[in-house]
């Protein structure tokens, strides 16, 4: 009967510790890989306001106020082919390194800014991808 004291309480221990364990994940979950973090979100809603929707308008359709002067014109952001055929990873590399980074027109200036800020990065990309319906299929 002495030995089974000592055992009783560990399992206790254990079955006590392996209940707070998974309350605290349930009352405090990690977060997801593709969470965006609130901050970040607001940040790219800003960049785009005041960065992109210059060229590509507040939609996304390449119809902002510079738009007019620009060869080649601004991509439609909202354009399903095109948003069928480019990746994340090709977007993000246009917000960062620009047009150039991809062969793409050099009007399209880099915002080597963002670089260190990986969750700008995913936000604005998201934001991208919600112009054209978040419907694309993440790449």
């Amino acid at each position: 009967m002495t030995n089974e004291r000592p055992r009783m309480k560990r399992v206790r221990l254990v079955a006590g510790l392996s209940a707070t364990l998974a309350l605290g994940l349930v009352a405090s979950p990690l977060r997801a890989a593709d969470e965006i973090p609130e901050a970040a979100m607001k940040e790219a809603k800003e960049i785009f306001s005041t960065r992109c929707s210059t060229c590509h308008g507040a939609g996304g359709k390449g119809d902002g106020a510079a738009a007019a002067a620009l060869n080649p014109k601004p991509r439609d952001l909202t354009s399903a082919e095109w948003q069928k055929g480019a990746t994340d990873e090709h977007i993000r590399k246009i917000i960062v390194g620009g047009g150039a980074a991809v062969g793409k027109s050099p009007m399209m200036p880099p915002n080597a800014d963002l670089e260190s800020k990986p969750d700008v990065v995913r936000a604005l990309t998201k934001l991208v991808r919600d112009l054209g319906g978040g419907d694309a299929a993440k790449k």
